[in-house]
């Protein structure tokens, strides 16, 4: 079997979290603890639930995690259309990383 490493969907998944590290740096500072925190620790979740559950020993083990990370991406889909909406994220950098996240959420 693949390392995790090598699956196109932790790739992606990878990528995106290092681009929310950047797209996070220009908020708000009083979003530090709030939106930041909340979507920085949503994107980890999505490459991080991946990794562990690949080395879960079951194939049910590994598609729960696998679910987990689903829904860290459909939380974080929130999370960046509340920061568009606050005027956090420009529109057309919301619509390059939704069209990430509907990536990652059908691998």
């Amino acid at each position: 079997m693949k390392s995790v490493e090598d699956l196109d969907v932790f790739k992606k998944s990878h990528l995106m979290v290092l681009r929310i590290y950047e797209l996070t740096k220009r908020f708000p500072v009083d979003e530090r603890y709030g939106l930041i925190s909340q979507i920085r620790r949503a994107a980890y979740s999505i490459p991080s639930n991946l990794m562990e559950g690949s080395n879960r020993l079951g194939s049910k083990e590994y598609r729960q995690f696998v679910g987990i990370a689903r829904g860290s991406a459909a939380e974080l889909k929130y999370q960046l259309l509340l920061s568009k909406d606050l005027g956090y994220v420009p529109a057309e950098k919301y619509n390059e990383i939704e069209k990430e996240i509907l990536e990652i959420s059908v691998c």
